[in-house]
């Protein structure tokens, strides 16, 4: 029986309704859960590289010394001692080295769980950067829970690694926001007006909402909203709204709640056919392709 759309916004089963109905990024990391996977402290010489698979979300704090990160498609990011970078999706095809005369690092693995929503894991940048200036006041205090958590081998240790891998992910991302260098739906938690409106998107995705409806909801003049939103978030409020349902169809499309055509019409289309042309457009190919492959080549 295919899921309704409203389920993959519900809190976790014994979460107090505050944590996730009070803010857009408590609703959202609820529903990207993670697993901490260990803590790792290394010491670097000069020019050595930190070896991290390319596909594994790490978080590395730089204790002593600095780093510096090389290739991709950025330039050079320089890590110094105190600072803290966060990849959510792996570092790719970029390299960490040690600067000279080298360099002591926190690293801590960690995955998303497979229920969390890949949509908003994707929307997260490749890096996020908190430097010590502006996260000292909790990286230097978690940093401390991490090295006595690293070494020790008390009944719990491996929850208690992963929680604090939790929180810092969670912390990185709201010092990230409050300095106002994101994006997508990151970006658009800079200003809460302009949150309260994503909040809304993201919590009754199937209402047909309109511009004056969300800029209400924002507190805020059509125009003005319109533009806040584009310039904060990348994309208008109604196309926002679209991808998010079509992001949406797609995770229902992974977990095989119902067939193509049916997908479709939940998420507003009048027929598969359009659904199919918003789908490809966005996508790159059809919401059958997606079917097939969860299929092991069948079609839906």
């Amino acid at each position: 029986m295919m899921e309704l759309l409203e389920n993959l916004t519900v809190r976790p089963e014994g979460q107090p309704l505050g944590v996730t109905s009070g803010d857009l990024l408590s609703h959202v990391l609820a529903q990207i859960r993670l697993t901490g996977d260990g803590i790792f402290p290394r010491t670097l010489a000069a020019a050595e590289q930190l070896d991290l698979k390319a596909d594994e979300a790490h978080i590395v704090v730089a204790a002593a010394g600095a780093l510096q990160i090389e290739g991709g498609d950025q330039a050079p990011v320089v890590i110094d001692t105190g600072d803290l970078v966060l990849l959510p999706r792996g570092p790719g095809h970029s390299h960490i080295v040690a600067s000279h005369p080298g360099a002591t690092v926190i690293v801590c693995r960690f995955w998303f769980d497979p229920d969390s929503l890949r949509a908003m894991i994707f929307a997260l940048p490749r890096l996020i950067h908190i430097r010590r200036a502006e996260g000292a006041e909790w990286i230097d205090g978690i940093c401390r829970f991490l090295m006595i958590e690293a070494g020790d081998v008390q009944p719990g240790g491996a929850l208690m690694i992963s929680r604090l891998i939790d929180l810092i992910v969670i912390r990185a991302l709201r010092s990230w926001v409050q300095q106002g260098q994101s994006s997508g739906w990151l970006g658009g938690l800079a200003d809460p007006r302009i949150a309260r409106s994503l909040k809304a998107i993201h919590e009754e995705p199937m209402q047909r909402w309109s511009i004056d409806a969300l800029a209400g909801s924002a507190g805020m003049s059509r125009s003005s909203f319109s533009e806040r939103f584009t310039a904060l978030v990348g994309r208008s409020p109604l196309r926002y709204q679209n991808e998010w349902r079509l992001r949406l169809a797609r995770e229902m499309l992974a977990r095989r709640d119902a067939r193509v055509g049916e997908i479709g019409l939940r998420i507003g289309y009048e027929s598969e056919a359009a659904f199919s042309r918003a789908y490809k457009e966005f996508f790159g190919h059809s919401p059958r392709v997606e079917y097939a492959v969860q299929d092991g080549g069948g079609a839906g």
